[in-house]
């Protein structure tokens, strides 16, 4: 019996050799894995502030102001909410409020607006020129936006420039 238990182990127990590649393959894998879900989550983290910038730099164009009221309908969220995002934006320093008043942009938040609604329009673009209705194109952005890389981004605008994949 403990021949054949000894037979056993070295049938299914690797080599030491095949184990340490098999180990820096696995290291590999998990470090790529988490270079992946680290950016994703970057992309999480920025995705609310780049609709809130972009929204309130609408609001202003639009109307000629922000107000937490007008994000709220348009984000279809509480004011409590729309007031917590916007703290967080004066943290980040890309809005400003004063008391009683509209909500305005500071510069990095005018640069952040402007960049979000540029990644927006290429991906809208895009999915217009491979077939995508216009009005699917338009909600599909919204969230796509935030989540490709520039070069993604770059091709996009590259097929939509030559107007075929």
């Amino acid at each position: 019996m403990a021949k054949f238990l000894v037979f056993l182990y070295n049938v299914t127990v690797p080599s030491p050799e095949i184990k340490d590649m098999t180990d820096k393959q696995t290291n590999e894998q998990v470090a790529d894995s988490a270079a992946k879900f680290d950016r994703i989550r970057r992309a999480h983290q920025s995705e609310v502030a780049e609709d809130y910038v972009e929204m309130i730099s609408e609001l202003i164009a639009t109307t000629g102001e922000a107000r937490t009221v007008d994000l709220a309908a348009r984000f279809g969220v509480t004011s409590p909410t729309v007031n917590a995002i916007i703290q967080r934006l004066q943290r980040e320093d890309l809005v400003e409020t004063r008391p009683y008043r509209s909500i305005f942009l500071t510069d990095k938040g005018k640069a952040l607006a402007e960049a979000s609604q540029a990644r927006h329009q290429i991906v809208r673009d895009f999915l217009v020129t491979i077939g995508v209705p216009a009005s699917i194109a338009e909600e599909d952005a919204e969230g796509v936006e935030h989540h490709v890389s520039e070069e993604t981004l770059r091709v996009f605008a590259d097929i939509t420039k030559r107007g075929t994949v």
